[in-house]
């Protein structure tokens, strides 16, 4: 791949994950598309474009105009926020993403990786461990447009012979850009509510436990899949992708050994429904074996390095 399109390069993955790829492939190869205007990291480093995912035709202007040969879609309405505008999530989730293998499709784009979700799984979905192939009924909006995009993904790649690959993130967390909606942003606000206030109160209970995983590991792993081999891949479009399991209150008592005095409170709200449909922790042996999955991070050592940076943030007077 030469050129690629970020459609999403907004959000809390995009905005790191574009800065990660113009590393890789050059600043100039890689270009950042988002719905709003780009933080100036992105603006200023390499090519940007305004663009809605629903417009089918001013994607394929851009992809026409840039030479692109390699998609990663990351433009999404996410589980919180879907459950207040489900037909937005629908129409973002499931028709932008047709319009994204549309234009592959017609324009022989070369790779495409849009990324999937835990939220595929639901309360009938073994909890611990969940397995690769298993029962897929969820109970978000968020969660039904992300199964129905896998196996749209998958048909994509059985009828056109496309290659088309996408992986379940667990909970990301990351000290760069805020999240955008999700009911794991509990993991991200309790670190600056800890740095800025001493204190947090979760909107999930004490013993909530899910898939995390720490942003490096995250786009450590978006793009090996991205770069994969084609010929070692038997899946495609639903790679379960794991790193470190922990409940809330176990992310406290990791921050008190960095911040004694810190104290947490719990008021769970709607919320808490839609983490308790999601697994305790993931099997994700598929992507080990099939493009070299693993990951570094665990949650002392995650822990660290978020108080670490964003303390620095509030010390420069970036955050307040």
């Amino acid at each position: 791949m030469e050129n690629i399109l970020v459609i999403g390069c907004a959000g809390q993955i995009g905005t790191e994950l574009t800065m990660a790829l113009r590393n890789i492939y050059g600043n100039k190869n890689v270009i950042a598309t988002d719905l709003k205007e780009a933080p100036s990291i992105i603006t200023e480093t390499g090519p940007f474009e305004i663009l809605d995912i629903l417009d089918r035709e001013k994607m394929r202007d851009i992809v026409k105009k840039y030479n692109i040969d390699g998609i990663v879609n990351l433009a999404a309405i996410l589980s919180a926020v879907g459950e207040e505008y489900p037909m937005l999530a629908w129409n973002v989730n499931m028709n932008g993403l047709i319009n994204v293998f549309e234009v592959a499709k017609d324009e022989n784009i070369e790779t495409i990786l849009t990324p999937s979700s835990i939220a595929v799984f639901g309360p009938e979905t073994p909890a611990d461990n969940t397995p690769q192939e298993t029962i897929l009924r969820p109970k978000t909006m968020y969660g039904i447009t992300k199964v129905a995009g896998e196996l749209l993904g998958d048909y994509y790649v059985d009828k056109y012979n496309m290659d088309i690959r996408g992986l379940r993130y667990p909970g990301i967390i990351s000290h760069e850009a805020l999240p955008g909606g999700g009911t794991t942003d509990y993991a991200v606000a309790i670190y600056y509510d800890a740095i800025k206030y001493g204190k947090y109160t979760s909107f999930v209970k004490a013993d909530t436990r899910l898939p995390m995983m720490y942003m490096p590991d995250c786009l450590k792993g978006t793009i090996q899949l991205f770069q994969a081999d084609k010929e070692n891949l038997k899946h495609h479009s639903d790679f379960n992708m794991g790193a470190m399991s922990f409940s809330v209150e176990e992310m406290a008592n990791s921050i008190k050994k960095y911040m004694p005095e810190f104290e947490i409170s719990y008021e769970p709200d709607f919320r808490q429904d839609i983490a308790d449909t999601w697994p305790n922790s993931i099997d994700d042996s598929a992507a080990r074996e099939e493009w070299g999955w693993n990951h570094e991070y665990d949650l002392d050592k995650m822990t660290k390095d978020m108080l670490f940076h964003i303390k620095k943030k509030f010390d420069k007077g970036l955050i307040k």
